[in-house]
């Protein structure tokens, strides 16, 4: 009897989903996408312009293999299960995997699933599809979108200034971190002062003069109402009140690369890449299943059945009176609402319950999850305030003290969390109508700050709340623009280089409309619009073109071509001259005669920077895997990867690295021993194959 093939993306995934399905279904991974615009055609886009932005697809470098293995399969098979991410680019993988394999008589079916779990895939399959045509269009389109935009903007700046790429979404990016530098650059502090009075430990604050919130810039105003103060302060109002702080809405992409960020220093594409694997499944002693449901959302809608089970753990583990009230959030613009908020699958899988199965960090994040989830349907902490007025001719002075009444979520995240209790002011002594003397009035003088510069956490909710890009897309837009030097991530902060602050500067003469957080929003939003069959790709995409390349034209003729940096050397080689360049390691000393005379300055006395993929070490799961040069021995000049912990981790990576970077996140690319090639960070870069150690 025939099997019935079922292809997913993952290898990890496929282990996982075949035991819920028996022995008459195969699962086999394509291992992430299996094709892609080709570089062929006018201006190597793979994308025909004059014939309707026809496109043309090859099978990506490495992946005929694997196409040949799921053609042998699919030959002896019944019916097709194409079960890759619920997501847009998930449905483009399914479309691609039906354009491409040698289908014939057998029944073909989308299968999509949220989690990971057996009742999720048996249901998931009692409820097939035919494939989302308008979700591929939008993926597609995007897909061109970024091709046109990678090839044509990227080849003119690199001619122009040396800069490496730029994007709708990643310049867009940058241009926020440009700003706010430049804010902080043009910022001139301004002095203020703020007014005390001391009565014992009790620090109260001038509010008020005259029933107006003061401003008080100078000393001499600081003074005159310093002088303008009696002795006798009076209790002018004691008041009470409670005050109830709500939980947030369970997670989604954004936030928990935020709460990732802020919490364990953790990059976004290391959020996303152990996410993936609770996603996907662990093995938990008895069986295989994913802890967590998609990871990639913007959604912090919960399941009635989830939300049912856990409003009876809460009152089971807590007590009815945490149980609080779930209320569906009013979809936000520009939401896709496809799928759940990240929680975990079962909530009887408490993360003390499987430590022991998972690395620091999956516990970690899992946890992370888990409580931010419980906490969410639970019911608001409540704080007793206590507001203290105190009146002087006028002069109206106020402190408050805050007293937990009730913890209501806090419950769930003190797990989590490790809140200390502040000691609070004690305000019970004071009465409405006391006459009090203050032990010290004084003022204090003070300057305004300049803004902040972005952390990883406030520039992805600056990206959220802006429009800028997708949530699946945050992780690859900040991995591309520190990897192409156009940042440099110090103390937790992002701080631009001088070529990232020439590229947006060069961009915002040229292309100004095009980088603007206003404009990624608007196409996001025309994306969805294809995505809901409300909008045409082939409209879109001539739009687009039609305003995008008048653009290139002019900047091509207008744009100063800035030649590299003499070093006042001559070439060793071919008696060139020596200049500066900028590499993926820094800056390094070239012949300026390249490509014909390849001669560079070796560096002796500089320390190798490695350069970090931020793929999870496989030994001790702690680092990460690094790359580095060999320094001596018979590999001597060879790149390979090992641990970043070395010497404490001495792993290093069984594959070869291949000298080229990843097409589409500029990762390393490494074969493997059967001759695969394929990108180091396979389980953030889904245009290349997953990286398995």
């Amino acid at each position: 009897m025939a099997k019935k093939l079922v292809i997913v993306e993952s290898p990890a995934k496929s282990k996982t989903i075949s035991q819920y399905l028996g022995k008459d279904f195969e699962v086999l991974s394509s291992v992430g996408h299996i094709r892609d615009l080709a570089t062929k055609g006018k201006g190597g886009l793979g994308i025909d312009v004059d014939n309707n932005f026809e496109p043309t697809y090859e099978i990506l470098k490495g992946k005929k293999k694997i196409v040949t293995e799921l053609n042998k399969a699919l030959k002896d098979s019944s019916e097709l299960y194409l079960a890759t991410d619920p997501d847009r680019e998930g449905e483009a993988i399914s479309w691609h995997l039906r354009e491409t394999l040698k289908i014939k008589d057998q029944l073909v079916r989308r299968v999509e699933f949220n989690e990971i779990t057996k009742e999720a895939i048996l249901n998931a399959f009692d409820h097939t599809r035919d494939i989302n045509e308008d979700l591929v269009s939008s993926q597609e389109t995007r897909r061109m979108l970024d091709r046109i935009i990678g090839f044509k903007l990227s080849k003119l700046l690199q001619s122009k200034i040396k800069s490496r790429s730029a994007g709708r979404v990643q310049s867009a990016a940058l241009k926020l971190i440009v700003d706010r530098e430049r804010k902080i650059d043009a910022f001139v502090p301004e002095e203020y002062y703020e007014i005390y009075a001391m009565f014992k430990d009790i620090e109260a604050q001038l509010f008020k003069v005259d029933g107006k919130k003061p401003k008080i810039s100078t000393n001499d105003q600081s003074k005159a109402l310093l002088d303008r103060m009696i002795e006798e302060f009076t209790v002018s109002e004691l008041s009470k009140r409670i005050i109830k702080n709500n939980p947030n809405k369970a997670l989604t992409t954004s936030s928990l690369q935020q709460q990732a960020s802020s919490r364990y220093s953790y990059s976004s594409s290391k959020t996303m890449s152990v996410a993936q694997k609770l996603y996907e499944g662990k093995d938990i002693g008895n069986e295989t299943v994913g802890l967590i449901t998609y990871m990639r959302t913007d959604s912090t809608r919960l399941s009635e059945g989830f939300v049912s089970r856990t409003r009876g753990f809460i009152s089971d583990k807590y007590g009815k009176e945490y149980l609080g009230f779930y209320k569906e959030s009013k979809k936000k613009q520009n939401v896709q609402d496809a799928h759940e908020a990240i929680r975990p699958t079962d909530i009887n899988r408490t993360p003390k319950s499987i430590k022991s199965k998972l690395t620091s960090q999956e516990f970690k994040l899992y946890s992370l999850i888990y409580y931010k989830t419980l906490a969410s349907l639970m019911k608001a902490s409540k704080n007793e305030v206590t507001t203290l007025i105190l009146d002087n001719e006028n002069l109206l002075f106020k402190t408050t003290s805050s007293k937990q009444v009730f913890d209501g979520y806090l419950k769930a995240l003190e797990t989590i969390d490790n809140r200390t209790n502040q000691p609070q002011l004690d305000l019970s002594e004071f009465n409405e109508g006391d006459k009090l003397k203050a032990d010290k009035v004084y003022d204090k003088q003070l300057f305004t700050k300049p803004p902040i510069r972005y952390t990883e956490s406030r520039l992805i909710k600056e990206m959220e709340d802006l429009g800028i890009g997708r949530p699946s897309t945050y992780a690859s837009t900040i991995s591309t623009i520190m990897k192409r030097q156009y940042v440099e991530f110090k103390e937790r902060k992002f701080f631009p280089t001088d070529q990232g602050l020439l590229t947006i500067d060069k961009l915002q003469k040229f292309f100004d409309e095009f980088i603007s957080a206003d404009y990624s929003r608007k196409m996001e939003e025309i994306l969805d619009d294809i995505a809901n069959g409300d909008e045409e790709q082939l409209k879109v995409l001539r739009d687009f073109y039609d305003y995008f390349m008048p653009l290139i034209e002019k900047a091509k003729e207008k744009m100063e071509k800035i030649e590299p940096e003499k070093t006042g050397e001559m070439c060793p080689e071919c008696g060139s001259a020596m200049v500066y360049r900028l590499g993926r390691y820094g800056k390094f000393e070239a012949c300026s005669n390249f490509p014909k005379c390849k001669y560079i300055k070796p560096n002796e006395n500089s320390k190798e920077k490695a350069y970090n993929t931020e793929v999870e070490c496989p030994n001790c799961h702690k680092g990460t895997l690094v790359l580095r040069t060999a320094k001596s021995g018979k590999n001597k000049g060879n790149q390979f990867l090992g641990c970043s912990r070395f010497p404490k981790c001495k792993y290093i990576s069984p594959h070869n690295v291949v000298n080229e970077k990843c097409k589409d996140c500029d990762n390393v690319v490494v074969k493997d021993k059967d001759g695969k090639i394929f990108c180091i960070d396979g389980e953030n870069c889904k245009q290349s194959q997953n990286h398995q150690n």
